[in-house]
C-alpha cells in the first residue's frame, strides 16, 4: 500500500504551463477530464538522474491522444521540456514517479460533445518523492469478479484514465486483504492485475497473456525484450486460473511497481518446485538497465 511521504508537502505541480504549490494546483470544473474522465496519462519513473523509458512512454501517450480524436496534441519535445522544468522546480533526480495527465482540455459548458472543447489540450504533471510501492517480500492476490475491457467495448491500448473496472477490482482486493487482483478477459483467461500486468514462470520459460484485453504495459515490453536478450525463452499465450496458480513463480510488472512476486492467488500459494529463480535474474537485469538508460536531465 503506497504511504504518504513528507517530502512532498511543498511538491511544484504543473498545470497548463504553471508550476503551483500543490495546494494550488487547480483545473477547471469544465475540463473534459471532470467532465468525463476524457483522458490520457502515463506514469514514469526517475533513476540517477535520468528519466527511464520516456521516449516510450510519450509515443503511447500521443498515440491515445491521436485515436482519441483530442485536437492540438502538444509534442514531445514541449512535453519534455515541461516535465525537466517541474523536475528542476522540486529538485528531484532520482526516487521519483512522475503522474503525466493529457486531458482534451476545457470546454465552453457542460457537455459530453468534444465539439464543446475550443482551447486544446491541458497538461497535468503531477512528480512526487516515490520509492516502488510493493514490498520485497512479495504479495498476494485474489481473482476478481470484473472482467477487464475486450476491445469490443473499449480497447484497453488506450492509456485512458476510465479506471471504473479496475478500481472496483482493487476494491474487492481491499476487501480480501490482499494487495491486488488479477482480472480476467471475457472468455475467462487471466489478463492483468488491476494495476500492473502478470508473468507466469513454468519450468525456466515465461509466459504473459495477450495484449489482447490487457494494456501492453511498458514495463511489460521491455521485460519481454530482456528475456528474449539474454537466453530465456519467453512467450505470450492464453493463460487459465489453473496454470498460473500451478506456476514456479509468477510476478507482476509496472512504472509504479518494478517487478514483484507474487506469494499466493486465491490462497493458493506459488510453489517453485525447481529452485532456480528467473525473477531474480530478471530483476538484475531491470535494475541494470534503470542504472544506465533513459533521458537525462538537464544540468
Amino acid at each position: 500500500m503506497q504511504q504518504y511521504n513528507p517530502k512532498n508537502d511543498h511538491i511544484k505541480v504543473y498545470v497548463n504551463g504553471e508550476l503551483l504549490h500543490r495546494n494550488e494546483a487547480k483545473i477547471s470544473v469544465f475540463d473534459s477530464i471532470v467532465q468525463g474522465g476524457d483522458a490520457v496519462w502515463e506514469g514514469l519513473r526517475v533513476y540517477n538522474g535520468r528519466i527511464f523509458a520516456l521516449d516510450r512512454h510519450l509515443n503511447r501517450l500521443q498515440e491515445s491522444a491521436h485515436t482519441m480524436s483530442f485536437a492540438d496534441i502538444p509534442s514531445s519535445a514541449s512535453i519534455k521540456q515541461a516535465l525537466f522544468s517541474t523536475l528542476a522546480a522540486n529538485g528531484m533526480t532520482d526516487n521519483t514517479h512522475i503522474r503525466l495527465t493529457l486531458t482534451r482540455g476545457e470546454k465552453t459548458t457542460s457537455g459530453m460533445d468534444p465539439r464543446l472543447n475550443k482551447f486544446g489540450c491541458g497538461l497535468i504533471i503531477l512528480a512526487e518523492w516515490k520509492a516502488p510501492i510493493y514490498p520485497t517480500s512479495g504479495v498476494s492476490l485474489i481473482t476478481s469478479s470484473i472482467r477487464r475491457n475486450t476491445p469490443q467495448c473499449l480497447d484497453s491500448k488506450i492509456h485512458h484514465n476510465n479506471l471504473i473496472n479496475n478500481i472496483l477490482a482493487k476494491i474487492e482486493a481491499n476487501l480480501a486483504g490482499v494487495s491486488g487482483a488479477v482480472m480476467l478477459d471475457t472468455n475467462g483467461y487471466v489478463s492483468e492485475v488491476n494495476a500492473t500486468n502478470i508473468f507466469m514462470v513454468k519450468k525456466d520459460q515465461l509466459y504473459t497473456p495477450y495484449a489482447d484485453s490487457c494494456l501492453p504495459g511498458i514495463t511489460r515490453g521491455i521485460i519481454l525484450e530482456l528475456a528474449t536478450n539474454n537466453g530465456i525463452k519467453a512467450y505470450e499465450k492464453n493463460i487459465s486460473l489453473h496454470e498460473l496458480y500451478n506456476a514456479d513463480e509468477v510476478f507482476t510488472t509496472g512504472t509504479m511497481g518494478e517487478l514483484t512476486k507474487v506469494n499466493a492467488i486465491d490462497n493458493r500459494n506459488i510453489c517453485n518446485k525447481f529452485g532456480s529463480s528467473t525473477l531474480a535474474r530478471l530483476q538484475e537485469l531491470f535494475s541494470s538497465l534503470t542504472k544506465k538508460s533513459g533521458t537525462p536531465l538537464p544540468l
